[in-house]
């Protein structure tokens, strides 16, 4: 994962389909409707002007996988499930948007990490991931995150 400097602030990231360290539910997966799941994130400091979502596999083979980066986020405190709340960039599949676990094999681990940014971030979407934390750096002012596990389901 890669590095962001962060303040001592933090975020409490949950979610209602999963509880931290629980199994994601297949609907989110690439075995279901590969939708992102529902979240919500309490503590959001008052100055914070958007938040930033990286979701990533770091048990994938050979690097961490990107599956969801998305910026500019209105600091509601919700996000809905199947949505596009803000600016999107390519995920390691090279797409645009949010992809599902599909762990090649065993159980992975995904981090949903919510960071608060004390700006809009001036970055295009379809950037990657070392775009998005460069641009991040030195602006975020909260962090919390979510870990959900996904093994596929053997058939």
């Amino acid at each position: 994962m890669e590095t962001v400097s962060i303040k001592t602030t933090t975020l409490t990231v949950s979610s209602p389909s999963f509880n931290h360290g629980e199994h994601i539910p297949p609907k989110y997966s690439c075995e279901g409707e590969g939708i992102n799941p529902p979240l919500n994130i309490r503590g959001i400091p008052e100055d914070t002007k958007a938040l930033v979502i990286i979701v990533e596999d770091p048990d994938a083979p050979d690097h961490v996988f990107d599956h969801w980066l998305v910026w500019n986020i209105p600091p509601s405190g919700a996000i809905a499930e199947n949505s596009v709340p803000g600016i999107e960039g390519k995920n390691s599949r090279g797409d645009i948007g949010y992809t599902g676990p599909c762990p090649p094999s065993g159980t992975h681990r995904y981090f949903f990490e919510v960071f608060a940014m004390d700006q809009l971030l001036d970055l295009e979407k379809g950037a990657d991931k070392s775009m998005l934390t460069y641009v991040m750096q030195s602006h975020v002012i909260a962090y919390g995150e979510l870990v959900g596990l996904y093994s596929k389901i053997i058939s």
